[in-house]
């Protein structure tokens, strides 16, 4: 991962909302196939163009957490393709969970998107001087 004195004040923000949003982003990985720890780690570098990574470390707590709320199982994959790995796959309850959060998001994301914007409306409603 990036050190965040290497981030710009704009990453780390960014980086920082991310962070609370971790479990729904493996639910959302999940939802599409089952897969294992490294693999869901490298998906989300690899989808950012490395701009985002979250720490192993994170993810396996996530794993954890995921598991222990019924919204994920593992199981122990094959052997046919190298080391044994531990694979997760979204439960019913996980994907309920998926779509609630991402409800959250959309509703959370579209009203700090209005309030942002107010200050562009309130030049334009005063013909471009500072209300």
């Amino acid at each position: 991962m990036v050190e965040k004195s290497a981030l710009s004040d704009d990453e780390v923000l960014a980086a920082d909302l991310l962070r609370g949003h971790t479990d729904t982003i493996v639910l959302g990985i999940l939802r599409r196939t089952d897969s294992y720890g490294f693999e869901i780690f490298k998906w989300i570098r690899d989808s950012t163009g490395g701009r985002h990574e979250i720490k192993e470390a994170t993810l396996y707590a996530s794993y954890r957490r995921l598991a222990r709320d019924g919204l994920i199982e593992s199981y122990w994959g094959d052997e046919t393709q190298g080391g044994r790995r531990k694979y997760y796959r979204i439960t019913d309850a996980g994907r309920a969970v998926y779509l609630r959060n991402v409800a959250a998001w959309t509703v959370t994301r579209d009203l700090i998107d209005t309030l942002l914007d107010l200050a562009d409306r309130a030049d334009n409603r005063s013909g471009g001087q500072p209300a």
